[in-house]
């Protein structure tokens, strides 16, 4: 019998961020690993990326930088969520990246300074209200980066933001909330080399946000950032899949071994389907540990491999799908995967 397991197919990942990082030429590649590659698992998909287009990472916070560092990750690597003990001293010795939202940040980076400059990305909050200074914050942070750069503290990167993505007025509205920041820093003389605002929707879609590099994330995973386009309709290829044993049949259902713990979501209950023999099977059922689908036609066997999701070649449901049925968005699929399944790597 199987084990419960994830498979990830790099070369549907490699073909993914090769398509994408066609699109925005001449940008830049920047690939989000954030959350353990979306729960791909962080190490074999950074080398992936910088294998197939992508020229930098974009891993959320300091440890995870410093993970890949250890792993041998020579590439650029960006952290923007800092805590109040986060290790600055160790982020800088280790040429990471740091994005930079407010002055206090920016103070701790300067108490960490051992002689090297620490490279830093000034953010302007443009409307998602996830991080960045408020506009009326941001003359003074870049006026205190450039007094920290004149001391040779840091070295200014970059100006950059996130979008919202809520629609493209809101995404215009923010764009221009950006370019507005960065004609305040040009006039206080803060020039730096690179513009970042677009993620993998605007990347995508929006040729004016793109500036020097995109960050991509979940697309390059194979998921529509998207409610209009699928993933496949982009030309991309989903790179997860789900997989568990059937571990008993009775009373016409099937129980399979993988529960919420797993990462299976609970509004899934009655609409979502589990792909048997080629064959799907409504989910009626669901567990910590396992999950039961309807079995009536005598198909099933214990033994038997269950698809949960996987790229829909074979007629499975997809993680977009399960995103649907779940009332919720396909990052939250795939980055919910377990950490107790094994990761299979194949391709």
């Amino acid at each position: 019998m199987s084990e419960p397991r994830l498979e990830i197919d790099l070369a549907a990942f490699r073909h993914n961020v090769a398509t994408l990082a066609a699109i925005i030429e001449p940008a830049r590649t920047m690939l989000a690993v954030k959350a353990n590659a979306y729960g791909h698992g962080i190490l074999p998909l950074a080398r992936a990326a910088l294998d197939s287009g992508a020229d930098s990472l974009a891993v959320l916070d300091v440890p995870a930088g410093l993970g890949l560092r250890r792993a041998g990750i020579t590439a650029q690597l960006f952290a923007w969520l800092h805590a109040p003990e986060t290790d600055f001293e160790r982020a800088i010795e280790a040429d990471i990246d740091l994005g930079i939202s407010s002055e206090w940040e920016l103070d701790a980076i300067v108490r960490a300074w051992r002689g090297k400059p620490a490279r830093i990305h000034l953010k302007v909050d443009t409307g998602l209200h996830r991080n960045g200074a408020r506009p009326e914050d941001w003359p003074a942070l870049v006026r205190a980066a450039q007094a920290a750069e004149k001391s040779g503290r840091v070295q200014i990167e970059a100006i950059w933001s996130h979008l919202a993505d809520a629609s493209p007025e809101d995404d215009a509205d923010a764009l221009a909330r950006f370019e507005a920041a960065v004609r305040v820093a040009r006039e206080l003389g803060c020039n730096p080399p690179l513009l970042h605002l677009a993620a993998s929707s605007a990347g995508i879609r929006e040729p004016e946000a793109r500036f020097g590099l995109v960050r991509f994330g979940i697309a390059a995973y194979g998921i529509s950032p998207f409610d209009d386009q699928t993933g496949s309709e982009l030309g991309l290829r989903p790179v997860m899949t789900m997989r568990a044993p059937v571990i008993a049949v009775a009373d016409d259902v099937a129980t399979i071994g993988l529960g919420s713990a797993d990462g299976i979501q609970p509004p899934a209950v009655g609409r979502a389907s589990v792909t048997i023999g080629g064959r799907r099977h409504l989910l009626t059922r669901l567990d910590v540990d396992s999950l039961t689908v309807e079995a009536k036609d005598g198909s099933v066997t214990v033994g038997d491999d269950a698809t949960v999701f996987g790229p829909g070649d074979s007629g499975e449901a997809t993680a977009e799908d399960w995103a649907a049925w779940a009332s919720t968005i396909g990052d939250e699929i795939v980055a919910r995967a377990g950490e107790r399944l094994p990761r299979v790597y194949v391709g």
